[in-house]
Formats: C-alpha cells, sequence, structure tokens
C-alpha cells in the first residue's frame, strides 16, 4: 500500500502529492484482505461532506488520502483518551510548498473547515495574510501587527502566502521580526490556532533555514505538484460545466494546443496552472457576449457555446 506520509531524518512529514497516475501491481493466489473499510461508517458525517468537497477538485489524490489519513488520526487519539491512553496533542502546523494556481488556498479552507467540525477548531476561518500585513514601519510595529493577525485567527488558521518574502530583506529587515513573532506564537498558542506557510519550493527550503525553531514547528510539509495538460483540461471542462457553457470541439482544441504551448515557454514558478485556466475562461465568456451581441443572435446553442475565436491569449497579443 502506497504511503503518501513519509518521516524524514528532521521530524516533518512529507507528503508528495503526485500528478502521474501510479501503476497498480495485481499478486494472484493472495486472500483479499481490506485494510481499511472503503465506506466511511455513518457517525463520520464531517469526513464524507469534506470528502465531498474534495471530490471536485481536479487530481491531489495524495491530499485526499493525507486528509483522511489526519482525520483517522485525530479520531483514534479522542479514542485513546476515552480508554485512558497516552494521547498526547500535536500541533498542526502545516507547510504548503508549490507553484500559483495549484489549489493550496483550497485546500486550506477545507482543513479548517474539516477542523472545525471535529473541534479541533472552535471556529475553522481562514485568515489570509502576506507580507504587508505582517510587516511594519518602525521597531516594534512588526511584532504588534503579527500579535493582531494571530488573535483574528485564533480558532482557525492564518494562511501565509509567499512566506519566504518574510525573509528576503536581510538581518536590519522588519521581516526577522515577524518570523521571530510568529515562532513565539506558535509555541505558546500551538493548539489554539493553525499556521498554514505557503510559497514556492525552492524558496520556503530558504526561508526554513532563517529561524532554527522552524523546522520542528511544521509537522506535515505537503507539496503540490503542477498540474498536467488532462488535468488543465478537467478543470476547463468543469468551470465551463459550472457556467453551463460549452466547448466546441475547434475551441477545445485551440485551449489544448495553446496549454501544451504556454507550459513549454513559460517556467513553471511563472504559469499560475488551474488560475490561468480560469482567466482563460472567464475572458472567453466575455469575448462570446461581445461576439453574439455584435450577431443579434441568442438562440440557446449560441448562448451556451464558446468558440473557438472566443479564446483570446494574452501571449497573442
Amino acid at each position: 500500500m502506497d504511503q503518501p506520509i513519509r518521516m524524514k531524518s528532521n521530524g516533518q512529514i512529507k507528503v508528495v502529492l503526485s500528478s502521474q497516475k501510479r501503476k497498480t501491481t495485481i499478486t494472484k493466489g493472495l486472500p483479499d484482505f481490506q485494510v481499511a473499510p472503503k465506506d466511511i461508517p455513518p457517525e463520520h458525517t464531517a469526513l464524507k461532506e469534506i470528502e465531498e468537497e474534495l471530490g471536485a477538485l481536479v487530481g491531489m489524490e495524495e491530499m485526499k488520502r493525507m486528509i483522511k489519513e489526519i482525520y483517522a488520526w485525530i479520531y483514534v487519539n479522542k479514542k485513546r483518551e476515552e480508554m485512558g491512553l497516552k494521547a498526547k496533542k500535536q500541533a498542526l502546523h502545516m507547510m504548503f510548498k508549490g507553484n500559483p494556481g495549484t489549489g493550496k488556498t483550497t485546500v486550506a479552507r477545507l482543513i479548517g473547515k474539516l477542523f472545525q467540525k471535529m473541534n479541533v477548531l472552535t471556529k475553522g476561518h481562514l485568515i489570509e495574510a502576506e507580507r504587508a500585513d505582517l510587516v511594519g514601519e518602525y521597531i516594534g510595529h512588526t511584532a504588534q501587527k503579527t500579535r493582531d493577525l494571530v488573535k483574528k485567527a485564533q480558532g482557525g488558521i492564518l494562511f501565509i502566502d509567499e512566506a519566504y518574502s518574510l525573509g528576503r530583506g536581510g538581518e536590519k529587515d522588519f521581516g526577522k521580526e515577524a518570523i521571530d513573532t510568529l515562532v513565539k506564537h506558535m509555541e505558546d498558542k500551538q493548539h489554539e490556532f493553525v499556521l498554514i506557510l505557503a510559497g514556492y519550493s525552492r524558496e520556503m527550503e530558504y526561508f526554513l533555514s532563517l529561524n532554527p525553531g522552524l523546522h520542528s514547528r511544521f509537522p506535515l510539509v505537503i507539496d503540490f505538484p503542477d498540474y498536467n495538460i488532462e488535468q488543465l483540461m478537467e478543470i476547463s471542462s468543469r468551470m465551463i460545466s459550472e457556467r453551463e457553457y460549452t466547448l466546441s470541439h475547434g475551441a477545445e482544441k485551440k485551449l489544448r494546443d495553446h496549454l501544451i504551448w504556454v507550459k513549454s515557454v513559460l517556467s513553471p514558478a511563472s504559469f499560475s496552472n488551474g488560475r490561468y485556466v480560469r482567466n482563460i475562461i472567464e475572458k472567453s465568456i466575455r469575448a462570446q457576449a461581445m461576439r453574439l451581441l455584435m450577431l443579434n443572435s441568442y438562440d440557446r446553442h449560441d448562448l451556451m457555446t464558446i468558440r473557438s475565436n472566443d479564446l483570446v491569449f494574452e501571449e497573442d497579443g
């Protein structure tokens, strides 16, 4: 059985979300053992509800498995507590590594909802922040801004995107003060809120080196891979369908060819994955509306169909 969570030498749990389909091996002549039931027992409604929302996300199979494992771990710990067994609470702070548009913020929101339903967090809300929300303009200002954000996140999740930007200014930059303040609150209030730091993989590795206490405080480190072409096309199909549109065959081919081209010329860090596809779809809907207005044609088929000439890409300009 594949194990999506692997222990590293520094005590972190490493989760790698693979965008490639796994090969399955069938062994004949062995009894069909079931390690865990496929169907979730009815009392686990919290997990069922989150699973339904996760089902709407393309890919992320390892992430979906990981969320089940976190749920099981918390649930079983509660059962151990009921039986008088040791069940020490563990901090659930996380680090998300990956390029833009790979679903990091969406997953953070879902985790907040799950933890709230499980009474791990009292509110489960998500506070999104970036460097400007934490770093002040004078000595002492940064610590206060950071404390205020942590206070707002009490009972929920504090999600800091592009967290590595806190360490870009060097020793005299106030970003270091924000890091030190976060580390202190992660320890003092580790069971009152969950901190999720997100950013590019390489930059986040450097960020971890800025404070010796950071590594040990993030038990869950999760990699979000870029989407492949098939997954990007599935994302576009779902977005189009949700809005009650369809792509003509010509539009579908044009979109696929463009995505193949753009992924080959853009660096992975500058391609925004699902966000890129969403922007294309939204622009195409506006272009279709203008075309229909000029043609004065509004039958049901025309209203629903995105044609190839409705797809206009920034790179073509």
